[in-house]
């Protein structure tokens, strides 16, 4: 019973990942791999550690520790932890779309109730069409909203009076013209009519 429990609260972790995910992830089964599992059912936490890797259809997730508790609401929150040599870790597709959201930071802490992921120091947050890296955003905090499809970057951590005052940076790309958007050419000036001699 307890290792039922376990799976579907650690399954509710990541069911509403960043927005225009991948509907068809929330059908998927999930897959956790680490080299520890150790259960706390009084204070319904689970804590994954060492090389942990869930997967979960086109959700990956990565990193040195995976932490998931409930609230007595039954809201689920995640915190996944890196490691000195890697980043935690987070890539999923795109609904619809052939573009994957990629995102690492020292934390991932990902809030069931207001439905965010916060990549949290040495943040970065990339989306790639196709293969093709097409945007890409980086500072101290990234959060990602799920209902609202919007992100804020703080260059600084909020609230942290020590930490050092960081920069956003950015690259966006514009999207590639259709068929339907891209002009035809122009066309060669009309040549006069021969008259009749």
């Amino acid at each position: 019973m307890k290792i039922v429990s376990i799976a579907l609260l650690v399954a509710c972790t990541v069911l509403a990942l960043p927005a225009r995910a991948e509907k068809a992830d929330r059908n998927k089964p999930m897959n956790v791999e680490a080299d520890v599992l150790r259960y706390d059912d009084v204070r319904q936490i689970t804590l994954f550690t060492g090389r942990v890797v869930l997967t979960k259809g086109s959700i990956t997730i990565r990193g040195a520790k995976l932490e998931v508790r409930q609230d007595p609401e039954g809201y689920q929150f995640g915190t996944v932890s890196g490691s000195a040599a890697e980043p935690a870790f987070f890539r999923q597709k795109r609904d619809g779309l052939d573009e994957y959201i990629e995102g690492q930071g020292d934390t991932l802490v990902y809030n069931g109730k207001a439905d965010t992921v916060r990549f949290e120091k040495n943040a970065l947050l990339r989306r790639y069409r196709g293969a093709v890296l097409a945007d890409e955003v980086s500072g101290a905090l990234i959060v990602y909203e799920n209902l609202t499809d919007k992100f804020s970057v703080d260059g600084s951590t909020p609230g942290a009076a020590d930490a050092p005052k960081g920069r956003v940076r950015a690259t966006l790309t514009p999207k590639p013209e259709t068929a339907a958007s891209t002009p035809s050419a122009p066309r060669s000036p009309a040549t006069p009519e021969s008259k009749p001699q």
